[in-house]
């Protein structure tokens, strides 16, 4: 099963972008991450839509930090790209009148939201101006 890398990868970006002045563009940022531009601008909308950078537009354009590291954490990052879950593992839906199923979903739902909630609250700690700094 493939990883999903989005948050290590925007963090990554944010940190590289705050170092070269707060702007690149999407060439730079997908040579830096090994891929290609356009999946990178799609990456990105998700950043600008909250409010995190800006586009760009025209030649020489790119991507702009639209707030400060300092203001940014890698909560705000993880949920502006919503991802679909902390987790691969899923609960079962065979037989929704299953006694036994019910209850192994809800030891299992509750284990999953409790390590998410802690997740979430840790990542809530962590400034990206932090990360800058340990650099």
């Amino acid at each position: 099963m493939q990883r999903d890398t989005r948050l290590a990868r925007l963090l990554h970006v944010l940190v590289h972008m705050h170092l070269r002045g707060g702007t690149t563009t999407s060439e730079t940022i997908a040579q830096m991450l090994h891929t290609n531009a356009v999946l990178v601008r799609r990456t990105m909308a998700s950043l600008r839509e909250a409010g995190y950078v800006q586009s760009i537009p025209g030649p020489g354009g790119g991507w702009a930090l639209a707030r400060d590291l300092k203001d940014l954490t890698a909560k705000d990052i993880y949920t502006a790209i919503a991802p679909q879950g902390l987790f691969a593992i899923g609960l079962a839906d065979d037989n929704s009148s299953c006694p036994v199923e019910a209850a192994v979903n809800r030891v299992l739902d509750g284990a999953m939201m409790s390590a998410e909630e802690t997740w979430l609250r840790s990542l809530g700690h962590v400034r990206l101006s932090d990360i800058a700094k340990n650099i």
